[in-house]
């Protein structure tokens, strides 16, 4: 289906608490994916609200270095939601006093992540499977900070037990703030196609802000969804990975232009160059380089001769040659673009 709407500026902010956010689009929260480096190279874009990866309650109690360093911040991305994980009412409730202290404006409860090693501690999606254990941790979290409190989750743990109203109900009872809802099962995991009836739905279930997730992949699309669901926001996930121009294309189309076609490869390799340096003078060239390997893949994609060059970068082992191997590609692509033209 083509989608050839462009909605004027009368979409309205997303309100969460205080926080006024402009545009309506989020930055899903991702593990490994979207630590402050990410986060600040895509905020520009057209994203009005960015979340952190997901974090352990439990971890957080130990203050290591490096689950810090997972809810650290830039400044330049703010307003930051801080995701949270967890199965204890009391020990998500210390860690979101610890997260709120170290300068998240917004914590999230994470009721969808439906990764193993997240629910097999009956954390994540595997909450849904006690209705009543949610409501006690959604309760607790809402009275240990000031700060407004949201809620991720899916529909359900099953297709035959999908408890996402009463689990929104019960949110709204609470305190909480804003809902965002993935829209498949815990099972499904990424699997079949994201149900945007049941956001539509939970949009008309409750009175707090809905923000609709799941298989926002084209920038029309996206729009034609918000606007069928009636939510108040959208977030973006794995589609924006080694594509941040969607982001901008969203944003266009709900201020009103026409979207700017996306860059050519030559362009979206010097990004890629951009997230590679600023990784590595961030986080050094040790963890900078097997991290940036997975969103090299990301960027290369769409042109001609990019499988043969992904494969030839999952080997490298430095930042030097890494580079050579992206600048050497981003040369000889220009230099066809001149012989073209």
């Amino acid at each position: 289906m083509v989608y050839s709407v462009i909605v004027d500026r009368q979409v309205r902010p997303l309100s969460i608490g205080t926080h006024e956010i402009w545009p309506p689009v989020v930055l899903a929260p991702m593990s490994g994916v979207t630590n402050r480096t990410l986060r600040a190279l895509y905020k520009p874009f057209g994203f009005g609200l960015t979340v952190t990866e997901f974090v352990s309650s439990n971890a957080l109690q130990f203050g290591a270095k490096r689950t810090m360093e997972m809810i650290d911040q830039h400044g330049v991305e703010k307003p930051v939601s801080t995701q949270l994980w967890g199965n204890d009412p009391a020990l998500m409730a210390q860690a979101a006093r610890i997260v709120r202290e170290c300068g998240a404006d917004i914590v999230d409860i994470n009721f969808g992540c439906p990764a193993p090693k997240v629910v097999k501690t009956d954390g994540g999606s595997a909450c849904l499977r006690d209705v009543g254990r949610c409501e006690a941790i959604m309760k607790a979290v809402v009275e240990a900070v000031d700060c407004p409190v949201t809620v991720k989750m899916r529909l359900g743990w099953t297709e035959t037990d999908l408890v996402y109203r009463d689990v929104a109900v019960r949110a709204e009872a609470v305190g909480v703030r804003a809902l965002t809802l993935h829209a498949r099962t815990a099972k499904q995991f990424y699997k079949g196609a994201a149900d945007w009836s049941h956001i539509a739905a939970l949009k008309a279930s409750v009175g707090i802000p809905v923000i609709g997730n799941g298989d926002l992949c084209d920038p029309r699309d996206a729009i034609a969804k918000m606007r069928e669901s009636g939510v108040d926001g959208i977030m973006l996930g794995r589609a924006v990975l080694g594509n941040p121009w969607l982001v901008g294309a969203v944003r266009d189309l709900l201020e009103g232009r026409e979207p700017a076609a996306y860059p050519e490869a030559p362009e979206r390799l010097r990004f890629a160059v951009h997230h590679y340096r600023t990784m590595v003078d961030e986080w050094g060239e040790a963890r900078a380089v097997p991290q940036m390997r997975k969103h090299l893949g990301y960027y290369l994609k769409g042109f001609y001769g990019a499988s043969e060059l992904r494969e030839r970068l999952m080997r490298t082992e430095t930042a030097a040659e890494t580079l050579a191997i992206v600048e050497g590609t981003i040369e000889r692509l220009e230099a066809r673009e001149v012989v073209a033209a």
